[in-house]
C-alpha cells in the first residue's frame, strides 16, 4: 500500500517567528506525523506550494491536478490550508478512480495542542476507506468535496447547509 501525500502549504506547516512576531509557512509536516504515528504503509511527500491557502492559485492547483493525474497511486492524502481547502476540494472533484483527502489544522503542527495530528490521522483512516472521490477530513468528520464549509466562529468544519443557517 502507497499513500502519495502532496503538501500545499497552510497553518499546519507554519512556523512561528518569536522574533518579528510573525508565522510563515515552513516545510511540510505530514512525514514528521506520519513518522511519529508508526504507519504501516508507505508514503512520499511532494510539495506543491509553501504558503498560506488564501494565496494558492487556480494555476496552483491545476499543477496538484495534474500531478494526482500522472501519480499512480489511487490513495492521495493533501495537506492544505483551511481557508480555502474547499476551493482546491472542488477543482479536484472530477478525477476518476482516486480517493483523494484533503486535511490540514487550525494551529501550527509544530503547537503541542495543535489538531494536526488528529487530523492526519482521520484523512488517513478515510482514505483507506472510503471510495473514489474527494473528501475533506478535519474536526473529526468526512465531508464530501462540495458538502462542507469552514465555521470561522466556531473554529471547525461543517456541513455545508447546517440546519437553522448559523454560520
Amino acid at each position: 500500500m502507497k499513500l502519495a501525500v502532496y503538501s500545499m502549504g497552510g497553518t499546519i506547516d507554519k512556523v512561528y517567528f518569536d522574533d518579528l512576531s510573525d508565522y510563515s509557512v515552513g516545510d511540510p509536516q505530514v512525514g514528521a506525523i506520519l513518522t511519529q504515528a508508526g504507519v504501516d504503509f508507505t508514503w512520499s511527500v511532494t510539495e506543491i506550494a509553501r504558503k498560506d491557502s488564501l494565496y494558492v492559485t487556480d494555476e496552483e492547483r491545476a499543477v496538484l491536478r495534474g500531478r494526482i493525474l500522472a501519480d499512480a497511486a489511487g490513495h492521495v492524502l493533501i495537506t492544505h490550508g483551511t481557508d480555502t481547502m474547499t476551493r482546491t476540494a472542488e477543482f479536484l472533484a472530477d478525477i476518476p478512480g482516486k480517493t483523494i483527502v484533503l486535511t490540514g489544522a487550525m494551529s501550527p503542527a509544530r503547537f503541542a495542542a495543535s489538531d494536526a495530528p488528529f487530523n492526519v490521522g482521520c484523512a488517513v483512516g478515510a482514505v483507506w476507506s472510503s471510495p473514489p472521490g474527494v473528501y475533506i477530513a478535519m474536526s473529526g468528520r468526512v465531508f464530501p468535496a462540495g458538502a462542507v464549509r469552514k465555521n470561522r466562529k466556531r473554529g471547525r468544519f461543517e456541513d455545508a447547509a447546517p440546519a437553522g443557517g448559523e454560520g
